[in-house]
């Protein structure tokens, strides 16, 4: 009876473990992106965070707004997840890259699944841009061209989209 009480209570914590950690992944950094999927639509919604590098380069192009790269580890760099906490998910942020911007996340998470498309086309990238840590932010203009790169500013929304302004008139 007591090896009973003993598997029972083993498993019932199991379950409540991996619930636990399902909540906490659904509550993640996707949530304060709102990553898009843009397989089917072929365009990026502005304000949306894009993972297609081409497709953020065609956005680019179609609408003159510079392209604004998130190299990120969102599941366990704290900085990248205080960039998006205090900058990328506040208002005056989301207003600015809407009006300005193609947003694209690559991210090099340890928990969450990935294509190895996507692995291959981020690794690409970041050896591309020369990436030695996370959060980087690479700034291009709407031609695909090297702008700056910058990372965590403190300060807040208002202050890194000033910032952001600063570099891009460089």
């Amino acid at each position: 009876m007591i090896k009973y009480i003993k598997v029972t209570l083993i498993v019932a914590f199991l379950i409540f473990g991996l619930t636990a950690c399902k909540a906490k992944s659904q509550d993640g950094m996707d949530d304060v992106y709102s990553v898009q999927d843009t397989a089917s639509t072929g365009e990026l919604t502005p304000g949306t965070w894009g993972t297609d590098y081409k497709q953020a380069l065609e956005t680019a192009k179609k609408t003159g707004k510079s392209i604004l790269i998130d190299f990120t580890g969102s599941d366990w760099c704290g900085w990248c997840m205080k960039l998006d906490k205090e900058v990328f998910s506040q208002q005056a942020f989301i207003d600015y890259s809407k009006g300005n911007l193609v947003l694209l996340k690559l991210d090099f998470p340890k928990k969450i699944a990935q294509t190895e498309a996507v692995k291959k086309q981020n690794n690409d990238l970041a050896q591309k841009f020369n990436i030695e840590g996370f959060p980087t932010i690479i700034l291009l203009d709407k031609d695909g061209n090297y702008v700056d790169k910058t990372g965590y500013q403190q300060g807040g929304a208002e202050s890194y989209v000033e910032h952001l302004k600063s570099l891009l008139k460089k």
